[in-house]
């Protein structure tokens, strides 16, 4: 067992370091980062760290893990390189472990598949089995009071498919990193059903779906996630039509150009931090096209030449309905049906659906949901937004000594567009590290940790259904 670990059902000491509440790319960047610091440290010097994930098992975005689809960010940001390219956990080494160092390069590219990426990582997630209580859904952060200060934080926590008034158990941290995730998206009134889901779930519930005769399915949204499941229903049901739905006039493309691909930048987000407040809202709004509610061209073109194909042959199986909204859902007999309005004429249309799948991006979660009382003690700037100091932790007021510490698109305001991405993960892992270093031991001789809580992608109104989509790149 590595040195200041342990699974917290084995924990011995009454108060962690860091407790990691979810265990997906961003905080197994952070355990990374931790192992390789106390791997190399004195003993007096270990940051002792656990982490609780409501899965039961690594997974990343399992559903979309789609036969074929790329990743939308180069290999050499993986969840170290751009920190430390000599570490053991670089997506290089994982390929040569592998046996397949020389066939990837052959490849002459910079993208590994979605499915292979998610390999990679679980392979890394691999050396962490006996610090992550999987099956483990943290509940309540309640602040622990020293001499009148709270000096540390109780993370409850419940088996996360167990009874709601379950056993519960609580561990004690110094510092609690956030890191849970995206929260799904849906269109404001619809609710997800037996054939109304989101596009997350995309290989699971298709698969229920395979052995029938089918008729349509419907896709709401125009980002990538969108197009893919478009394109994926398409391929995987020859006898179905399917219809793309979404209020623009087609499909746009992503600017991956090298100068707008710098907002990617560990640099970048200093710069952003630094910004006054009207820069920050001007720097998202010029490079949202970056990330949000955008395509990859390739995708784009094949999805075109599909639709002219079948204007040339006479069928219409692939149906774009460009300038429409989703209007209303609901569940039939075995299926379920859509209604879409067209945006210029104000014409309504009905469509009876094996599927209507709601491709509509995420949202990000209040961490201020999770931590209850502590949330009173969180400061705000002027618009209700938290608070959140470069080194990715949120401030409190002075009662409030135990550090809390969010990944992931809450902290977009502050930190900027790479917040719920991959690529700045192992730079960010880094300089949370070196603060809980610092907390702890006052100075940073090395990485170090804290209880990091991670949001989602900021997304627009409920009404709008083409939101952001997974951080499946940059």
């Amino acid at each position: 067992m590595p040195a200041g670990h342990a699974s917290i059902a084995q924990r011995e000491t009454p108060t962690e370091d860091l407790v990691g509440i979810g265990f997906g790319p961003a905080n197994l960047a952070l355990a990374i980062a931790i192992e390789e610091h106390n791997s190399n440290c004195a003993p007096d010097r270990v940051l002792r760290s656990a982490f609780v994930e409501r899965q039961t098992g690594f997974g990343w975005h399992q559903g979309m893990l789609l036969e074929g689809a790329t990743m939308q960010v180069s290999f050499l940001k993986d969840l170290v390189t751009m920190r430390d390219p000599g570490s053991r956990f670089t997506f290089l080494r994982y390929l040569h472990e592998r046996g397949r160092l020389a066939d990837f390069i052959n490849q002459k590219s910079f993208f590994p598949t979605r499915v292979e990426f998610h390999d990679y990582l679980a392979w890394c997630a691999a050396s962490f089995g006996n610090q992550v209580s999987y099956g483990s859904e943290a509940i309540a952060v309640r602040p622990v009071q020293h001499n009148g200060r709270v000096g540390s934080l109780d993370v409850a926590l419940r088996e996360a498919d167990g009874p709601s008034g379950g056993t519960e158990q609580v561990v004690r941290a110094r510092n609690i990193v956030l890191g849970t995730g995206l929260r799904a998206q849906l269109p404001e009134g619809v609710f997800a059903g037996e054939h109304v889901w989101h596009n997350r779930d995309l290989l699971f519930r298709a698969k229920e779906l395979k052995e029938r005769p089918h008729r349509r399915f419907t896709v709401v949204g125009a980002g990538q996630s969108a197009a893919e499941t478009a394109d994926y229903l398409y391929r995987t049901f020859p006898d179905a039509e399917v219809c793309a739905v979404f209020t623009r006039y087609g499909y746009s493309p992503a600017d991956d150009s090298p100068f707008a691909n710098r907002i990617f930048d560990p640099s970048a987000v200093d710069d952003f931090y630094d910004a006054p407040e009207d820069v920050k809202r001007a720097l998202l709004e010029y490079h949202g096209n970056t990330n949000y509610s955008v395509v990859d061209c390739d995708l784009i073109e094949e999805l075109y030449r599909t639709v002219y194909q079948e204007k040339v042959a006479g069928t219409e199986r692939l149906r774009i309905l460009r300038t429409t909204a989703l209007t209303g859902v609901e569940e039939i007999a075995r299926g379920a049906r859509a209604v879409v309005t067209s945006l210029t004429t104000g014409e309504r249309s009905t469509l009876d659906c094996d599927a209507v799948v709601l491709a509509t991006g995420y949202r990000p979660r209040d961490p201020r949901e999770l931590l209850g009382p502590l949330a009173e003690h969180c400061l705000t700037d002027s618009q209700g937004r938290l608070r959140i100091d470069r080194d990715h932790r949120l401030l409190m007021d002075d009662q409030v000594k135990a550090g809390v510490y969010l990944q992931g698109a809450a902290t977009e305001h502050t930190h900027g567009i790479t917040s719920s991405l991959l690529s700045t993960l192992a730079v960010r892992s880094g300089e949370i590290r070196d603060s809980l270093l610092r907390r702890t031991h006052g100075r940073a001789l090395a990485p170090a940790v804290g209880v990091v809580l991670s949001g989602d992608v900021p997304f627009p109104a409920a009404l709008d259904t083409e939101a952001v989509t997974a951080p499946s790149g940059r």
